[in-house]
């Protein structure tokens, strides 16, 4: 373990020689060293001026390196980054890095500059940092020393909201996703929650800083090895296939249920001090928890009931550019076919929603020639589930398809009633299917951030004044012509939720900046050994890191089914560098599918 703090001014002259000793490391003849001696002397003086810190083994109290952190805000320079050469490539330089560009955040610092030798370019390309500054930005019109790289990153501390959602400290992830989706019986959802089981997965990334992850299936061993490398998470614990029957459960009991019936592990996960993170509220999960179970927090999970409460904040016209469609309730489904049927002689499209639902099941997009193409409104609504539905007008979107149509505002209620914005995302969405979704700057368009900011937060207030406390989404589609239509909200956690926990964590370990995409399912076209599911991460993880970005794999467990697939994190501070590490991803694992078919 290695440990950072202030260096003393009596070490100067030790730190000026453990300097000189790491840049002999990479070669450099004597006459060489001798002419940047001068300039890599640390004075007396010089130690508290230069902000410089020292990493010490823990266990010997040895110095194994320093850093630097000097200038005045707006701009800050990492001035020496140096590690004892035994030490290097044990950790020492990274935990350096990182902790010159926490300090810098929290010092005020809006950019830190690196004019880092040339070998050293890798560990900086690794960390994080970009290439030489933007024009225009302080310090562009400054050329390097010569002979050196310039890098730069953008320090940033944890975002405002994730420092609310957890106290910004470590949490238990509770993956309850298929006991969530369980209380509403929706009957568009597998019955069996196959899905679901895997979406647990998540818990991964329920808030930027894990403490342990409770899981329903088991998950592969060097999975969350992987990830805490990647995110610089330390002692995670993992306890999983937890619900697949025992202790007395039935093979479908609920997981929060399961842990309880684990008196040991539901006294250690509780009696960590750790704030509890569910997916969803539930039953279950409230007496897991000890909190009050109030199954009324959860009515606006309905989605004529969100449409409802849409419409009576629609009705003080204090949101001009957010459109409500009409929705009709259809009891039975002879009213629906007459509902499709008239609206289908209209030549209009209709959206049928089912109450519930999750990801788009038992959402279906209808248009009049496939009414027609069907036989009839009466047959085709018998190709869909079973129960009541919704008859929704449809708004078509913008005649370009490179505009975004499918937005999402996410924010949550804390537990004293407060609405925290956490930002908008863009979706990708397939008919009615949800695919994933892009988080990041200037991802959603300038003219429909302001109307979804504002109206997901009145939602948000609805929510908290309806006793609501959690986390909360609004889902919207463009409509072409400048306006915002709110489609449903649901409140629990969801993919752009992971991505915008995943941009939070890597904006305070890389730099501010991270645009970062969640992929539902990249198909694989073939069972996977567990052997070769790692080496497909590594091989992702290394073409990733040349193009400048980050691959998670984020659903591990669904590479092992009849009909595979993955889920994945990808993230970049370019959106040209995340389109790349997407399809690399995309085409990686289909090769690796065709070689295993």
């Amino acid at each position: 373990m290695v440990k950072i703090r202030a260096a003393r001014p009596g070490e100067a002259a030790e730190l000026g020689a453990l300097v000189l000793r790491s840049k002999a490391y990479w070669g450099y003849d004597a006459e060489f060293l001798a002419s940047c001696a001068a300039e890599l002397r640390i004075r007396d003086g010089e130690v508290a001026e230069r902000r410089i810190v020292v990493a010490e083994d823990a266990d010997g109290g040895r110095v194994l390196g320093l850093a630097s952190l000097e200038g005045g805000p707006p701009v800050a320079r990492l001035g020496l980054l140096f590690v004892e050469p035994e030490a290097i490539g044990r950790g020492v330089g990274r935990r350096l890095y990182r902790d010159a560009l926490r300090r810098a955040a929290g010092l005020g610092f809006r950019r830190l500059l690196i004019d880092a030798d040339p070998h050293a370019a890798g560990f900086y390309r690794a960390m994080g940092a970009l290439g030489s500054p933007r024009p225009g930005a302080p310090g562009a019109e400054e050329e390097p020393p010569a002979g050196l790289v310039r890098f730069e990153a953008v320090p940033a501390p944890l975002a405002p909201w994730a420092q609310a959602w957890t106290g910004g400290g470590p949490a238990v992830h509770v993956g309850n996703v298929a006991e969530y989706n369980a209380q509403f019986g929706d009957a568009s959802l597998d019955p069996r929650q196959r899905a679901a089981r895997h979406y647990a997965c998540l818990a991964a990334f329920y808030s930027p800083s894990p403490g342990a992850l409770v899981l329903p299936g088991a998950v592969p061993a060097g999975w969350i090895r992987r990830l805490g490398r990647l995110l610089e998470w330390e002692g995670v614990e993992v306890y999983d296939g937890l619900a697949q029957g025992g202790f007395g459960l039935p093979a479908d009991a609920g997981l929060s249920d399961a842990v309880r019936a684990r008196p040991a592990l539901a006294g250690r996960l509780g009696g960590a001090g750790l704030p509890l993170v569910p997916w969803g509220l539930t039953a279950g999960f409230a007496r897991l928890s000890g909190r009050p179970w109030r199954p009324c927090e959860l009515r606006y999970e309905s989605k004529s009931a969100a449409h409802g409460l849409f419409g009576r904040i629609l009705a003080d016209g204090g949101h001009p550019r957010i459109l409500l469609p009409g929705q009709w309730p259809a009891p039975t489904r002879r009213a629906a076919a007459r509902l499709l049927a008239a609206r289908a002689a209209a030549g209009r499209a209709t959206v049928l929603k089912s109450e519930h639902g999750v990801g788009g099941s038992g959402t279906t997009v209808v248009s009049p020639e496939r009414v027609r193409a069907a036989g009839g409104a009466r047959a085709l609504l018998r190709t869909l589930p079973r129960g009541p539905l919704l008859v929704e007008e449809y708004v078509a979107g913008p005649a370009d398809p490179r505009e975004p149509r499918d937005l999402t505002y996410d924010g949550f209620v804390d537990g004293a009633g407060r609405v925290h914005e956490v930002g908008g995302a863009v979706m990708d969405v397939a008919g009615a299917g949800y695919r994933g979704a892009t988080v990041g700057p200037g991802v959603v368009p300038a003219w429909a951030l302001g109307p979804l900011l504002a109206f997901g937060e009145a939602v948000g207030r609805e929510l908290s004044a309806a006793g609501y406390r959690g986390w909360f989404d609004v889902d919207f589609v463009a409509d072409g012509s400048g306006r915002l239509a709110p489609t449903e909200t649901n409140l629990r956690l969801t993919g752009p939720s992971i991505a915008f926990m995943v941009a939070a964590r890597l904006d305070a370990l890389r730099g501010a900046g991270h645009f970062v995409r969640i992929a539902d399912r990249v198909e694989l076209g073939a069972r996977l050994p567990g052997a070769a599911l790692d080496e497909l991460c590594e091989v992702l993880e290394r073409g990733c890191a040349e193009l400048g970005a980050v691959f998670l794999p984020a659903i591990p467990t669904a590479a092992f089914d009849p009909a595979p697939w993955l889920g994945v994190l990808v993230a970049a501070h370019s959106g040209e560098a995340l389109d790349a590490a997407e399809a690399l991803v995309r085409a990686e694992a289909l090769a690796v599918g065709a070689a295993f078919a």
